[in-house]
């Protein structure tokens, strides 16, 4: 024994060192890659920075030849006018120096008015003065300041790797609510990013065997619940990231939380031949037995061996056994998995042209033409849309008529310590009805279906809703155990 425990404990470590390899070499890769893309990413932001001071370039060089164009434009108006003025004033000028000439006073009359036309030329109203200055020092740039921010300019430092705070985690109603924390305050993260996988594995996250991560990105708060998951494996490991508006951080230290449900599928093997089963979900096909007696015969003679494909050590095995298909009127499939402790939940959602079904539990070797709530075995709720619609509780061949609306979905709770068995609307979480027995052996999950189909969804936890009716509800008796009285 004490070897054979060093066996198993070599073992394991020598599994460990190989997860751990295979980890080193796949951080080595990441590295390789990440550096690259790094590289990448620093020469789009080098470039990016180029564009924007050529473009300020472009703009400001623009600017500077408008100003230009501006003043010339100024003065050329400017020098137009004054050679205008000039031409007229040597007009003026050549009349007064002719004038001096003049000896006839006759004439002279007639120049008299030349001191109003000098008074009034255009001339003596000219400013003398450029209307702009050829200076362009407000067109000058320092970009000392400038120069000494990029000077400084250094990789943006990577945000610290988030602190799961996993006393504030919390897992109920297949919703997982994770929690967060930074090391230290840091303004500049942005977001944070989420991810997530399914396992099979307590502890560490392994490399083989394991699910993709699923993300969920641009997260702003500390706090983030996946909602709406199926629990179809022990448990999910998670770790969080943070970002700044250019790099993400390391990520946190992952955790590994405990996702514990009932998931089962259905059992193809002994249903009857008139249904089509697919996993989860069972249809009614009234063709399905003809041509098949052979088989069927065939199938039953043989029902005692095992398949040498087929591990006998394995929950599903065990819970089929070798039982017969169902025949007759006992339209009928079980779930492969059997209930054997503790508290389990599921939901049953059926097609609207369903004439007939049944949803319930039985021991584990019902008789091929036994009908669930018909022996004192089986127990289950029983809706006929045939006629009229009539909803029932039965067991042992007794039924309970319930007298409230049939729900879109039926929630079965099963707590096999506490030999109790409820069915709820899935939707609302009334309760529709509760049988009270003490179960003796293990449940497997039963369905019948007559005209449509059934769909059950399984992975779920037990609502916390329910189980606060539960609490309420143990407390009472009545009409809802008068059906086991009888077994």
């Amino acid at each position: 024994e004490t070897l054979q425990r060093i066996v198993s404990t070599l073992v394991n470590k020598n599994d460990e060192i190989h997860n751990f390899i295979d980890m080193l070499n796949h951080t080595i890769t990441n590295v390789q890659v990440n550096s690259s893309n790094a590289i990448s990413e620093l020469d789009e932001e080098f470039d990016g920075l180029y564009s924007v001071l050529h473009e300020m370039k472009g703009s400001m060089a623009n600017t500077i030849q408008q100003e230009e164009a501006r003043k010339i434009q100024a003065l050329q108006d400017q020098l137009s006018q004054c050679s205008r003025a000039l031409e007229s004033s040597e007009e003026l000028l050549e009349l007064a120096v002719q004038s001096l000439d003049i000896k006839n006073p006759v004439e002279l009359l007639e120049v008299e008015n030349i001191d109003w036309i000098v008074t009034v030329a255009s001339a003596f109203r000219l400013s003398l003065k450029p209307k702009v200055s050829d200076s362009m020092t407000h067109m000058m740039v320092d970009f000392a300041l400038e120069k000494r921010m990029l000077q400084a300019v250094k990789f943006l430092p990577v945000p610290k790797a988030p602190e799961i705070d996993v006393a504030a985690c919390l897992v109920a109603d297949n919703c997982i609510t994770i929690s967060w924390r930074m090391p230290e305050e840091d303004s500049r993260i942005d977001h944070f990013v989420l991810e997530y996988r399914k396992t099979n594995f307590d502890g560490l996250p392994r490399l083989k065997g394991e699910q993709r991560w699923e993300l969920v990105d641009y997260i702003k708060a500390t706090q983030y619940t996946l909602s709406g998951l199926r629990f179809d494996t022990k448990y999910m490991n998670l770790r969080v990231q943070a970002c700044n508006k250019a790099v993400a951080g390391e990520y946190s230290d992952p955790v590994t939380l405990e996702t514990k449900a009932f998931v089962f599928s259905l059992d193809s093997t002994s249903s009857h031949l008139n249904l089509k089963v697919e996993d989860t979900y069972v249809e009614w096909d009234p063709t399905g037995g003809k041509g098949q007696e052979k088989i069927k015969g065939k199938e039953n003679k043989n029902s005692n061996t095992a398949s040498p494909k087929r591990s006998t050590n394995s929950p599903r095995a065990s819970a089929r056994g070798s039982r017969d298909r169902f025949a007759g009127e006992s339209y009928t499939v079980l779930g492969d998995t059997a209930v054997e402790s503790g508290q389990h939940y599921w939901e049953v959602r059926a097609q609207k042209d369903c004439k007939s079904y049944s949803v319930g539990v039985t021991y584990r070797n019902p008789g091929k033409f036994d009908q669930l709530g018909k022996t004192n075995s089986s127990w289950c709720i029983h809706i006929n849309n045939w006629l009229q619609t009539t909803f029932s509780a039965k067991h042992n061949n007794k039924a309970k008529t319930l007298d409230i609306p049939v729900p879109d979905r039926i929630g079965v709770y099963c707590d096999f310590d506490g030999g109790q068995l409820s069915f709820y609307n899935a939707s609302s979480k009334a309760l529709l009805h509760t049988f009270r027995t003490k179960f003796t052996q293990p449940l497997l999950p039963g369905f019948m279906i007559w005209c449509g189909g059934l769909t059950v969804t399984t992975g779920l936890q037990v609502p916390s809703a329910v189980k606060t009716l539960q609490k309420s509800e143990n407390g009472l008796g009545g009409s809802t155990s008068s059906l086991n009285n009888v077994a």
